[in-house]
């Protein structure tokens, strides 16, 4: 048998091969050199060459889907930039040399011999025929096949067999001749893979004919569960699809995972696919094992095309996972727009709210003011709360979308939802005390206006004077902003020891767990801000007494000795008037005092407007204090 014809090298001159080996050593030389970590190791090059792509599709439809890994040169050594393998020169038998370089001639000579290297297994059980199948020299396998016809079936220690072995190699000519001579298209590797699976896997339709037409069983599945018809289906090949189909293909086999062919190809958005199964009796609404349907995991992966074509087939946009998440909720989390305008007007509100959360908190939690904009115009309630099992997946125990907001600083989306009539008060934690723990000054002007509470209190932190005091108290534009909004001082001068020494044992009557505001500005934290603190606490109270506690503060810094007399009396009538008026206006409409028919220097005033008193105000302030006095 003339096999010259099968030889890469037969057309080669002596001086082409004599360049072929000095590149092979250089290429040799510089992988010795190289200082790359030892990850692979072995004398046989197989060993370094990884195997064909796989695509781990059957992972479960929540998670996200891992990239498919690049493609591997179909080389016997990889390139350096990309593969880490040992240094130490590798010495090859000669049996390999002989393969590696396609030798017929060489080949036939051991035939010839009777060599026992034929058939004698290295430590992963190839033997000769295993190794051309991988390499692909068609008249090596020939040679073999014919020197030992039985075998063609031979299974390495990972049960591979050369036909599996060329399929992984993409050799068709070698595929054809292993299945003419015997080879078993249904034989599996250790993880169930047959080669009809693989040829599948590498959407080689060449290769999938063959396997098909020399009676390859076209519904094996693998250990993960998946047939040839998910990989036909991950790949989008349509014409491959079609072959299995006709080859009799189970439309509704599922993997480990619950997943059907047609969910895999909703998956990766083949809209041709789609329709091609559906035709064939898909279920379109067919659901993985944690409750995902096919339109779930298409909004999931922003697939607008295939969203659009099962819609089309009237594909149910109700259909929940197990944790309660419809299309629409996955489709906001992962900030597709097209897709969420699309499933608005077909999504039931019912079944949003017996989910337990709105499409609303899901985009305020990821920030997309596009979506939260087009949601708001649809008519999506801005103050829908979390439900409790919901609610207590956040230590903050947050509901509502406004409180994802402010916590994510996101001013534009607060003022957005605050304008469609949000209640800033709904939430245990109230977000303007968010506000002011984070310094945004911004945020908490913005809440305040819309009628935060600016005396709300904290369940976990008990204070005899409000809360957001404590959290911001050494800012003192802060501290201002909440006065000036309402926020309640006098509770900061009322002490149960009075003039009394304070104990460090308090009395049964007070909890132990009530925080006192002379303990507080007494702490380390603001003792350089303590002065400046009473200070503008007094200008929002009217007659009150220093603790012995807060007396001792002022006195540590004899800069402080004037805000002792401060809070002498008699108070100047004109602050006592303020606070009259101020009080009877009501903390909720303080913001209204602009609108009161009133000189604009008064309505400064009344704002605390330090800044901006005129002369005359000033007068009156003093001619009230010289007439208390």
């Amino acid at each position: 048998m003339n096999l010259d014809d099968y030889s890469v090298y037969s057309e080669l001159t002596d001086e082409e091969l004599l360049q072929i080996a000095v590149e092979r050593s250089l290429c040799d030389q510089s992988t010795t050199s190289t200082s790359a970590p030892v990850v692979l190791s072995g004398s046989n090059p197989r060993r370094r060459l990884p195997e064909p792509p796989r695509h781990l599709n059957n992972v479960p439809p929540s998670q996200p889907q891992p990239p498919d890994p690049p493609d591997v040169p179909p080389c016997a050594r990889p390139p350096t930039g990309q593969f880490f393998y040992e240094a130490p020169k590798r010495q090859f038998s000669h049996l390999q040399s002989l393969i590696m370089n396609g030798d017929a001639e060489g080949l036939m000579a051991l035939v010839g011999q009777k060599s026992s290297s034929l058939m004698a297994p290295d430590n992963e059980g190839w033997i000769a025929l295993h190794e051309a199948a991988f390499y692909g020299p068609l008249q090596c396998v020939a040679i073999l096949i014919r020197a030992h016809p039985d075998s063609v079936n031979r299974c390495t220690l990972k049960n591979q067999t050369a036909l599996l072995l060329a399929v992984g190699r993409r050799n068709v000519s070698c595929v054809d001749f292993l299945l003419k001579n015997g080879a078993d298209p249904n034989i599996a590797n250790k993880d169930r893979e047959t080669p009809l699976f693989r040829a599948c896997e590498q959407s080689n339709e060449d290769i999938v004919d063959l396997l098909l037409r020399s009676g390859a069983q076209v519904n094996r599945c693998s250990i993960q569960g998946g047939s040839a018809l998910h990989e036909a289906c991950r790949c989008g090949e349509l014409k491959l699809c079609k072959m299995l189909l006709q080859a009799g293909a189970h439309l509704h086999t599922k993997n480990i995972y619950g997943i059907q062919p047609f969910f895999i190809a909703a998956q990766h958005g083949h809209t041709d696919l789609i329709h091609l199964l559906a035709q064939e009796g898909a279920d379109i609404n067919g659901q993985a094992g944690d409750g995902a349907s096919p339109l779930f995991e298409a909004c999931k992966n922003g697939r607008v095309s295939a969203v659009n074509a099962l819609l089309f087939l009237k594909a149910d946009t109700n259909q929940s996972m197990k944790s309660g998440l419809l299309p629409l909720h996955v489709a906001v989390q992962n900030k597709h727009s097209r897709i969420v305008s699309m499933l608005i007007p077909v999504t039931s509100r019912v079944r949003i709210q017996h989910s337990g959360i709105s499409p609303l908190h899901i985009a305020a939690e990821n920030n997309s003011d596009d979506i939260m904009e087009l949601l708001i115009e649809s008519g999506f309630d801005v103050n829908t709360k979390l439900s409790d099992e919901r609610s207590k997946m956040y230590k903050d125990r947050r509901i509502t979308a406004v409180y994802f907001s402010v916590i994510n600083g996101n001013l534009q989306a607060t003022k957005m939802l605050l304008e469609a009539g949000a209640d800033p008060n709904l939430d245990v934690f109230n977000p303007l005390l968010i506000a002011v723990q984070l310094g945004r000054m911004d945020m908490a002007t913005l809440l305040l206006r819309y009628g935060a509470n600016v005396n709300a209190k904290i369940s976990t932190q008990p204070s005899r004077f409000p809360v957001a005091m404590l959290l911001k108290m050494e800012s003192l534009p802060m501290l201002k902003l909440l006065l000036d909004n309402g926020c309640d001082a006098r509770p900061c001068f009322h002490c149960p020891y009075g003039q009394k020494s304070h104990l460090a044992v308090r009395p049964s009557s007070h909890p132990i767990e009530e925080m006192q505001f002379c303990e507080a500005v007494s702490s380390s934290s603001f003792c350089l801000a303590a002065g400046p603190i009473i200070s503008m606490l007094l200008d929002y109270v009217s007659h009150v007494r220093l603790c012995s506690q807060l007396l001792e503060v002022l006195e540590s810094c004899s800069d402080w000795a004037p805000i002792k007399l401060k809070a002498c009396p008699p108070h100047p009538l004109m602050q006592l008037c303020r606070l009259e008026i101020r009080r009877l206006v009501g903390v909720h409409r303080l913001k209204l005092i602009c609108t009161l028919p009133l000189p604009m220097r008064l309505i400064r005033f009344l704002h605390y407007d330090i800044t901006a008193h005129s002369p005359d105000v000033h007068c009156y302030e003093v001619a009230a204090t010289q007439s208390d006095v």
